[in-house]
């Protein structure tokens, strides 16, 4: 298990080196989609909650560690090598990230939206804002 923050600074990073950057939007939905992969796997991939916010899910300390950039692509001033990582879950990862950044970032927040969705039952039309999303919750129905 590693610190979201790590795992968030792994992805910023490699999205950098491919040329593909990321919004903090589209970093908030690839950390759900890589929790959810670990979660059905029968692990956990950061200990962080993850949290129901308007525009989808969100690790609060990953999105106050780069909300400094706004909507903009994170451009991180020091590369991240990731080395508290080990290289399998550093594959696993890079096949999530290379799947779910084709998206954008509206797309992503259309579908952790979806209707009974974890994002859909805890957020509630608002009643569940800042809730924390159940990681069981998480795993049976995404």
């Amino acid at each position: 298990m590693y610190a979201a923050l790590d795992i968030a600074k792994y992805v910023v990073t490699k999205c950098k080196r491919d040329g593909k950057p990321i919004s903090n939007l589209q970093l908030q939905k690839i950390l759900y989609y890589i929790q959810r992969d670990y979660l059905r796997s029968g692990s956990i991939a950061f200990q962080d909650s993850i949290e129901a916010w308007r525009f989808g899910p969100v690790v609060p300390k990953v999105y106050y560690y780069f909300c400094g950039a706004g909507s903009m692509p994170l451009i991180p001033l020091v590369e991240f090598e990731g080395n508290t990582i080990s290289a399998y879950d550093k594959m696993r990862i890079d096949g999530i990230v290379e799947e779910k950044r084709k998206l954008s970032a509206w797309s992503m927040v259309s579908e952790t939206h979806r209707e009974g969705g974890a994002w859909d039952i805890t957020y509630q039309n608002g009643k569940g804002y800042r809730r924390v999303i159940d990681i069981n919750l998480i795993r049976m129905v995404g």
